[in-house]
């Protein structure tokens, strides 16, 4: 090719040299090169900071126990029981060994340890709920939601005040926490009832006492009356407790108290009574 038909390019290399691809620009080496360093210092740092904690952790003791919860407990039924924990290591604290060391109290439903970096483990408690009360061999025993008989305590009378007694329970059986427990479908009977009762208007104040009984005969005493009102084990409570109070107010209320042995709420849009027998009176013989 002549000098004549030879064209320059901008940026077009020199005749005899050629392009090498193995060497980057000094600015893009220059552009890495920065952040990779401050990277490299960041997990340096973290990496002193995790063997920092590490070595920290594992020096630190359980200093104290914080119970979150309690209302029917007292605090120092569950420390009592955590004591032997205090001083020992809280990384190696075995948060569910020690959750199992206080699950063998009776009104305790469940337990969630937590751990805290400054020596603190924290105990919330979730108790259980007492909805009744009934009388197994000679003394009080409180019911609660799941079937389970709990001891009686002096603060239950204080936060629950007018819980049903029951009477007629079947028999029990032991659970795996070491606390008996009433059968299922006595369960079920009791809670449907206290459901349907919580929503009467008046009723709730008057009914003390519900009896279990088989072949649908449950039935429950209210307040002055010896009366025996049949509900059944069938459900359908709040029908037969709003006929109740019906009953109650026309009939019994200007009767009187002592009038009927038996009231049967069984049946609908019908009441069956049986009237009270008084015992015969003894009379004088004269001799």
């Amino acid at each position: 090719m002549s000098d004549s038909e030879r064209h320059e390019y901008p940026g077009a290399l020199p005749d005899g040299e050629e392009l090498r691809s193995d060497v980057a620009p000094p600015s893009v080496a220059g552009h890495w090169f920065m952040p990779l360093l401050i990277l490299l210092m960041v997990l340096a740092v973290l990496a002193g900071l995790v063997s920092v904690a590490s070595y920290w952790k594992k020096e630190v003791v359980v200093r104290d126990f914080v119970v979150d919860g309690v209302s029917i407990m007292t605090n120092r039924e569950l420390l009592s029981r955590l004591t032997g924990y205090k001083g020992s290591n809280l990384q190696e604290l075995d948060a569910e060994e020690l959750k199992q060391t206080i699950m063998v109290l009776p009104y305790l439903r469940d337990a969630v340890v937590s751990k805290e970096l400054n020596g603190i483990v924290r105990v919330r408690v979730i108790e259980r709920e007492p909805i009744a009360l009934t009388v197994i061999d000679g003394r009080v025993t409180v019911i609660d939601r799941e079937g389970f008989l709990l001891p009686w305590k002096p603060v239950i009378a204080e936060r629950f005040p007018n819980l049903l007694e029951i009477a007629g329970t079947g028999r029990l059986k032991s659970a795996s926490n070491g606390l008996q427990q009433l059968d299922r479908r006595e369960v079920a009977l009791i809670l449907h009832f206290l459901e349907a009762l919580s929503e009467t208007e008046y009723a709730c104040i008057l009914i003390r006492e519900l009896h279990l009984a088989g072949n649908n005969m449950t039935w429950y005493i209210a307040v002055q009356a010896p009366t025996r009102f049949i509900v059944g084990n069938d459900g359908n409570f709040k029908e037969k407790l709003k006929k109740f109070e019906i009953f109650w107010q026309k009939v019994i209320s200007k009767k009187g108290f002592g009038c009927y042995d038996t009231v049967d709420l069984r049946f609908r849009d019908r009441i069956f009574t049986t009237d009270l027998v008084a015992p015969p009176v003894p009379q004088d013989i004269s001799p």
